[in-house]
């Protein structure tokens, strides 16, 4: 059964480092809380908001050895207001478990977007 897994994680700064640590916290998270290997992640689509441009995202869940697994990341549309800095995640995932067990990850300051669905 495919599943999508949403995340969301705020980072210190628009730095290649901080990207990537933030991302690979994330990525990890997700992975541990749904009891996810590698091999069932179907996909993963990454997006950071404008002001982040110091890395792509993507680079730190290959880094975690996402080599197989299909990655893009993209750009959150600039809305006016929105909180600064924050990479997201979307996991299309290969497990069977039903909607409501599988466990969304905003973490930092992110976890105030989605308070209905964080864990």
């Amino acid at each position: 059964m495919v599943r999508a897994i949403r995340g969301a994680i705020q980072v210190e700064a628009n730095e290649r480092e901080a990207i990537l640590a933030g991302t690979t916290e994330l990525v990890s998270a997700v992975m541990e809380r749904n009891q996810l290997t590698t091999d069932d992640v179907i996909s993963v689509i990454f997006t950071a908001t404008p002001d982040l441009t110091a890395e792509f995202p993507a680079l730190a869940a290959r880094k975690l050895g996402f080599h197989e697994v299909p990655l893009i990341c993209a750009s959150e549309i600039d809305v006016p207001g929105s909180m600064p800095r924050v990479v997201r995640l979307m996991a299309h995932v290969d497990i069977d478990r039903a909607r409501q067990d599988i466990q969304h990850v905003y973490l930092r300051g992110a976890a105030a977007l989605r308070v209905d669905i964080a864990q």
